[in-house]
């Protein structure tokens, strides 16, 4: 049985994958593949950076208490930070 942290993330990147998948890919990968974005699941906002440290600090600066959803541009990659 999954704990209660690992459902959470678990939740979250499949809602992250959703929205990149419905809203984000199409938009951001002719221009900026190959760049980390950050998604918050619950506004839908989403943070751009060259690496995966300058999209977290853009993605904290404003939320701070909130969990993302990180995908490389362009590559079939998943992470989740807090």
């Amino acid at each position: 049985m999954a704990s209660p942290k690992s459902a959470k993330k678990n939740q979250i990147a499949a809602k992250g994958q959703e929205l990149y998948d419905r809203k984000l890919r199409n938009k951001l990968e002719p221009e900026y593949r190959g760049q980390i974005v950050a998604i918050e699941i619950d506004s839908e906002d989403y943070f751009l950076g060259a690496s995966f440290v300058e999209a977290v600090k853009k993605a904290k600066k404003k939320y701070p208490d909130k969990l993302f959803y990180f995908v490389k541009v362009g590559f079939p990659a998943v992470n989740i930070h807090r």
